[in-house]
């Protein structure tokens, strides 16, 4: 297990309504639960605005340590989607028109208005790039090296997460289990620690909470190894309850 070979991916997530806040991000819990299904772990994610040079400083760096990078957002048809220059930017290429995503966008927009000039940006690709498939409204993702340029509408988002299901590279899905304390997680901290460290492969995440007048925490287990997710919950189960705390299997 320790010498276990862990897959991860960062996602880039771009835009300037996003740091704004004018609009909530939803693409990160949604590839973040893809990924570990697919055995990839999402590592970092970074929020960047709608400007070149932040766009490839964080491609540059995200894509160089980790196994798989995505990003989300300004692939449309407008002046301000520029991902795909600033893609093309960071991999030193130019960008191009991709026959496969012109026919597919002139197919598309033959009922709704024919393929404008604007629309034909949503073809636009770094050159050598291959396509993914965008089954919702058209215009494809991008996929060039281990970089995949995606929608940042979470639905279309969605659509081209399944088009990819099974054709990334991946170690072992990370299953989890669960307990819960009426307790504050501050005076179980050492025996958390403890536990953690007594057993190798896993990881515990501790989230507080005050519910209906009481402090409480749920505890989270976490490894590829169900056996050792089961085996870490039974003691720790063993150990908080050897210290008078009321242990819920399932959290609180």
């Amino acid at each position: 297990m320790a010498d276990e070979r862990i897959w991860t991916a960062a996602l880039v997530v771009i835009g300037d309504e996003i740091l704004s806040g004018r609009t909530q991000d939803k693409n990160i819990a949604q590839l973040a639960a893809w990924l570990n299904v697919q055995g990839i772990r999402l590592a970092e994610v970074r929020v960047v605005p709608d400007r070149q040079d932040a766009i490839v400083e964080a491609v540059n760096v995200l894509r160089a340590r980790n196994d798989y990078l995505f990003t989300t957002g300004g692939i449309g048809p407008t002046h301000d989607d520029i991902t795909v220059d600033a893609i093309a930017a960071a991999l030193g290429l130019p960008v191009v028109h991709h026959p496969d995503a012109m026919a597919t966008l002139e197919a598309y927009y033959a009922s709704r208005g024919g393929l404008t000039e604007a629309r034909a940006r949503m073809a636009r690709v770094p050159d050598g790039a291959s396509l993914i498939p965008n089954r919702v409204s058209g215009a494809p993702g991008i996929r060039i090296g281990n970089i995949f340029v995606m929608a940042g509408v979470p639905h279309i988002t969605a659509g081209m997460l399944d088009a990819l299901t099974g054709t990334l590279e991946g170690g072992r899905p990370v299953v989890s289990g669960t307990i819960g304390c009426w307790v504050a997680e501050s005076e179980v901290a050492d025996l958390l620690r403890d536990a953690e460290r007594t057993h190798a492969g896993v990881a515990i995440g501790s989230y507080p909470f005050f519910r209906d007048g009481r402090t409480g925490a749920n505890f989270v287990v976490r490894s590829p190894d169900q056996a050792l997710v089961d085996r870490c919950l039974a003691d720790l189960t063993r150990d908080l309850e050897a210290d008078g705390r009321v242990v819920v299997a399932g959290g609180i």
